[in-house]
């Protein structure tokens, strides 16, 4: 087996003759931006495994020099020990102290490992991997560094009683939450950016990512949305709170009629004056949910230690788990 690095796009065709990993989009390579892709070649000239590792543009974290892994797949388990170990030697050579992954940059992006998969089938836009990648990063050394978890509503019909007193509060602060409309969509996420930008900068590993960048990203997701469940909070026409979810388009794919819907993300400002804004509009999507005919709500991939989650906890219950891993580099 060979090491082979990635730069020129004539290099990145290679990506293609890899018949025992899953399809890799080797367009991420130019929209993504890592400072290498390394692949493990058999003698057969076949790529058995694959990996991205950033060094330039990265999150922080306490005093380290952070690299990111990402756009990992992997064959075997021999292919993941010669690979992770060309990358884990590369970056301690250019002096960095911890890497951090599987995350493909950023946590913009995909990042995170399934470790639990319960009995629900995959969801749109989930991260997904084969069951022996993480333990082939345990076994190169790597520790969770975060967890994380999705869980399941399937009884729209439930209410929390606190919520009401909530919105009574907010009524007398003029805030007021309405859904999206689609004439205005792109100017409305531009506005969920720009708050995005504030809700999210004390976040685990958080990373600064340019309007453009964001836009082009939910581009993708955006001919997806149904505007219902995308619910903007304001106060004197500022927005103060967002929430976005999406009808499960994996379900489809799997030839179901689409019953479940995912809150993937809700924001508000940092005011003491709006706490618990996140939970009424949690409550709210999910009252427009029902309201739509949908029967079931996935609250998508929340962080363990985010006192959001026991506001998902009180409709319902987990269903998976993830994990982010690390592993500390010699200085």
């Amino acid at each position: 087996m060979i090491l082979q690095t990635l730069r020129t796009p004539d290099e990145r065709r290679a990506l293609a003759h890899a018949p025992a990993l899953p399809p890799f989009d080797a367009s991420q390579l130019a929209d993504h931006q890592p400072d290498l892709h390394l692949c493990a070649v058999s003698d057969a000239a076949v790529v058995e495994a694959h990996a991205s590792l950033w060094w330039t543009h990265v999150p922080r974290c306490d005093a380290h020099r952070v690299a990111v892994i990402g756009h990992y797949a992997s064959a075997s388990d021999e292919a993941a020990a010669f690979l992770l170990a060309a990358a884990l030697h590369d970056l301690q050579d250019r002096a960095c102290t911890l890497a951090i992954g599987p995350m493909d940059g950023n946590t913009w992006r995909r990042y995170r490992f399934v470790v639990d998969p319960g009995s629900e089938p995959p969801f749109f836009l989930e991260p997904a991997n084969s069951p022996a990648w993480p333990l082939q990063w345990q076994s190169a050394g790597f520790t969770p560094h975060a967890h994380y978890v999705s869980t399941l509503n399937a009884d729209l019909r439930q209410t929390d009683s606190r919520v009401s007193r909530v919105a009574e509060r907010m009524d007398r602060l003029g805030v007021r939450i309405r859904t999206a409309r689609l004439p205005e969509l792109l100017s409305d996420l531009v506005r969920i950016y720009r708050l995005s930008q504030v809700a999210f900068a004390r976040n685990l590993l958080y990373t600064d990512l340019s309007q453009a960048d964001y836009l082009t990203q939910y581009e993708k997701i955006v001919p997806h949305i149904q505007p219902e469940l995308l619910l903007l909070a304001e106060r004197g026409g500022d927005l103060v709170g967002f929430v976005f979810a999406i009808p499960d388009r994996a379900q489809a794919a799997r030839g179901r009629p689409i019953d479940t819907f995912l809150l993937k993300t809700v924001a508000i400002l940092p005011d003491p004056a709006l706490a618990g804004l996140g939970a009424l509009m949690a409550e709210s999507v999910q009252q427009e949910g029902h309201r739509l005919g949908f029967r079931r709500c996935i609250h998508a991939l929340m962080y363990e230690k985010n006192v959001s989650l026991n506001t998902s906890l009180r409709y319902g219950s987990v269903m998976r788990r993830y994990a982010l891993f690390s592993r500390e580099l010699p200085r």
